[in-house]
């Protein structure tokens, strides 16, 4: 039986999602009214439904795995494990008020109208606080509820805040940070096919923020180089034809790049190249 992964089908993580479970080896095609397709490469059967939903369908066992945003995942109630962040879908949960509002803090907001597609997460958060707001649940354009005076403030999401800031309106406070997240149901052990694909998925992760490096270099700078470059355990050194010279590969961190190379050629090391990694299993 086909291990099911239920995954978004519109909105921002649903595109990163197919391009992240493709990267990692399951092949598919899909039509725009296909509500579920077998991958031809892997025994999954991949279930496309709305990225809020994917929580229940875990939950309830219809799918075994799934792809949603981590402010979803809290927001469902259900019982369920992040197994890892996927790190696409940035955002965070922030309350706002209107520029002219006189409220300067998110304490200001007791006894006042907070309209958010979050109840749940935004209950938890001022509660949390002993502050007593009034919840107004609504669903797409939460940014509009203080023009329309259903809200005193809101508790939306936001990637960039610009929306924010066209809808005049002032960020308070960060309620949550969210992103992508393989989720399944807590307390149930996760088969051999669910732990391959997890495995899968992971290396895909792992790699994005990953370089392979590799350059030449005199044999006796070796040292100096593990120094900048020690890599998962140590980097690989390869004699060359000519004495003394050694061609050395080694993983770095992606975000080290900047310090890194110029430290590699202060060194001595040359030809250098910088390589994109497709998977990463440490």
């Amino acid at each position: 039986m086909n291990l099911r992964l239920a995954v978004p089908t519109k909105g921002r993580l649903a595109e990163p999602s197919a391009e992240l479970l493709r990267r990692a080896g399951i092949r598919f095609e899909r039509s725009d009214r296909a509500l579920s397709v077998t991958s031809r490469s892997a025994p999954v059967e991949l279930l496309f439904v709305r990225s809020e939903d994917v929580a229940e369908l875990v939950a309830d066992g219809v799918a075994s795995l799934g792809i949603t945003g981590h402010d979803l995942v809290g927001e469902s109630g259900f019982d369920l494990d992040a197994l890892m962040p996927l790190g696409f879908g940035r955002c965070t949960l922030t309350v706002a008020v209107p520029e002219d509002s006189p409220i300067q803090e998110a304490a200001g907001l007791a006894g006042k109208r907070v309209a958010t597609s979050h109840p749940r997460t935004v209950n938890r958060y001022f509660g949390s606080r002993g502050i007593g707001v009034e919840t107004v649940a609504m669903r797409g354009s939460v940014e509009v509820a203080t023009k329309l005076d259903v809200a005193d403030g809101i508790a939306d999401l936001v990637s960039t805040g610009s929306t924010m800031l066209v809808n005049g309106l002032r960020p308070l406070d960060r309620l949550l940070e969210s992103e992508a997240v393989l989720i399944a149901p807590s307390a149930q052990p996760l088969d051999s096919t669910a732990e391959t694909l997890v495995t899968m998925v992971g290396a895909v992760v792992a790699a994005r923020s990953r370089r392979y490096v590799l350059m030449n270099a005199p044999r006796a700078i070796v040292p100096e180089i593990e120094k900048i470059i020690p890599g998962m355990e140590a980097p690989s050194v390869v004699p060359l034809a000519h004495n003394g010279m050694v061609a050395v590969h080694s993983v770095v961190e992606a975000d080290r790049l900047w310090q890194v190379l110029p430290e590699l050629q202060s060194a001595g090391a040359t030809g250098i190249l910088v390589l994109p990694v497709e998977q990463m299993i440490a």
